[in-house]
């Protein structure tokens, strides 16, 4: 197996691509989540160089300047998300597949920078209710940050069509076994 490929999984907030993610992870060995790095404070449960690599504005900013990212994107105004090129190195430098968790446009932006070597799956709410309603119940948000996410939403799921492939999570242990049969095809390349 190549080492040196990625799987990217990009969707709305709420469509449930982070547990998709972490259901394959457990079934497959050779894989490792890439960290991403953003300026916005930690949830509760969040912890840093395990879920983030969160970094002060300021930090992140500099980070910038030293040309340490591959991709980085300001997601909502004064936040900002990106891949750390370090990051990159120390998982393939382990021996293993890189998994990214990342939003849509830093999911298009990566399948350009690593091409063929990338899968690019989008993670599909069975419909915008569902995502409001996914959103709603994880608690994790004022109102107006669950407004602004759907706003996005909407314009997000336009570009599914953009992916390689696309998963619809209605029922997860479906979701996940399809994903699972879509990457094994992927690595069997």
């Amino acid at each position: 197996m190549n080492h040196r490929k990625v799987i990217l999984f990009s969707a709305p907030s709420g469509s449930g691509k982070t547990t998709i993610i972490r259901e394959i992870l457990k079934r497959f060995d050779c894989f490792e989540f890439a960290i991403s790095a953003t300026s916005r404070q930690p949830r509760a449960g969040e912890e840093d160089g395990k879920d983030y690599y969160f970094l002060t504005p300021e930090a992140f900013e500099q980070r910038v300047q030293a040309n340490d990212f591959l991709e980085w994107e300001e997601v909502y105004a004064g936040t900002r998300y990106g891949t750390l090129k370090s990051e990159i190195n120390r998982i393939w430098d382990n021996g293993h597949v890189i998994i990214f968790d990342v939003d849509v446009k830093g999911g298009m932006n990566l399948k350009q920078y690593f091409g063929s070597d990338a899968l690019a799956i989008f993670v599909m709410p069975p419909s915008v209710e569902v995502l409001e309603r996914r959103l709603r119940t994880r608690g994790t948000e004022c109102e107006e940050a669950i407004l602004k996410r759907l706003a996005r939403s909407t314009k997000e799921l336009e570009m599914a069509d953009k992916f390689d492939v696309t998963i619809i999570n209605d029922i997860l242990a479906d979701a996940v076994d399809e994903t699972q049969k879509v990457i094994n095809i992927y690595l069997s390349i």
